[in-house]
């Protein structure tokens, strides 16, 4: 005998009727009896027609994922932990990208997700009270990685914590001359720059309580490519007064930082230090010091803030606290180093 609701049914002891409601996960069955039937279900090979359960609910299953760029390390490790959390809960995953402001534009300014979404996961936008209005007038709950909006949930980073500890862990090993690699807004760009500007802030929060002065001519702000990085440390190099060290914005920066300074003949760390942000994938093979602000924790608490949404709870804000993660890229100044040996001596 084939397996059907009927023995679904049976097994669980329940009616036929509650069986349909209770896989569909039409609300009004306990949760109790909706874990049996499940499990009698799982038993017995018994899986409802994705499509048909959506019909009848007019809940989709799906998670509209809304980035600037898929193209960039971050937004691929978010995305990935989000998914896997959504996809153990039995929903799929819908990418929207917004990598120009006509494209952006054009997404708030209609119902986009209407029927195609129950949920939307934004990364790294700095929404507008518009635009998180038009999403939710289309009956979405809403969270938001690296921003924070009233009546969203919302999974942030303490960015300024992470740029003073970066800052001060070169501070702490002697440096002086510290500069800060950052990233440029660019004018209508589809991201959002407060987690940038935070560790500006606390690079420089660092310098003060070091009492040290600030020096303009110790802070860039450029593209976030390797390219970028490179060209910009070359420049750094050429000032009157060049850095000891830096504390870059992104490791995409910080790499392409100590390509330049290994192709102008310069040590690392024997005659310059460099301190990056993300503790990207490659970071342990170049042996890169780097901020490690939980990419892939940033996904997976955002997936399960969206599903507490759609179960009606609340919004709820997380937060994660960066940690150093100390490499071989990072030392004290070599006129510390020699003064050193010299006492030894």
């Amino acid at each position: 005998m084939s397996t059907t609701v009927e023995r679904v049914a049976e097994r669980a002891g329940v009616s036929i009727s509650t069986v349909s409601r209770a896989l569909r996960d039409v609300p009004g069955i306990s949760a109790a009896t909706r874990k049996r039937v499940h499990e009698a279900a799982e038993a017995l090979g018994y899986a409802i027609s994705p499509s048909a359960s959506r019909l009848a609910t007019g809940r989709t299953r799906t998670v509209a994922v809304v980035v600037p760029l898929l193209s960039k390390w971050f937004f691929a490790e978010v995305i990935a932990a989000a998914g896997r959390v959504l996809s153990r809960e039995g929903y799929d995953v819908l990418l929207v990208e917004l990598s120009t402001p006509d494209l952006r534009e054009k997404f708030f300014a209609g119902p986009r997700l209407h029927g195609r979404a129950d949920a939307a996961l934004v990364i790294a936008l700095q929404l507008a009270p518009a635009e998180l209005a038009a999403l939710q007038a289309q009956g979405l709950a809403v969270a938001l990685v690296g921003s924070e909006r009233a009546g969203a949930s919302s999974v942030r980073v303490e960015d300024r914590a992470g740029g003073r500890a970066a800052a001060r862990h070169l501070l702490n090993l002697g440096h002086e001359r510290i500069a800060f690699l950052g990233i440029r807004q660019e004018e209508r760009s589809p991201l959002g720059g407060v987690p940038p500007a935070e560790r500006l802030l606390g690079y420089q929060e660092a310098l003060a309580e070091a009492g040290l002065p600030a020096d303009p001519a110790m802070v860039l702000a450029v593209e976030n490519t390797v390219d970028a990085g490179a060209a910009a440390m070359a420049e750094l190099l050429t000032a009157a007064e060049s850095p000891t060290a830096l504390v870059a914005a992104s490791d995409e920066l910080a790499f392409g930082a100590l390509a330049a300074l290994r192709g102008a003949g310069m040590d690392v760390p024997g005659d310059f230090s460099v301190v990056g942000y993300d503790n990207h994938e490659l970071a342990g093979a170049v042996g890169l010091t780097t901020m490690d602000h939980g990419v892939s924790e940033q996904g997976s608490l955002a997936a399960g803030a969206v599903l507490a949404a759609l179960s009606g709870a609340p919004a709820s804000a997380g937060t994660i606290e960066p940690r150093l993660v100390v490499r071989h890229t990072t030392a004290p100044p070599r006129r510390l180093r020699r003064a050193v040996l010299s006492s030894q001596n």
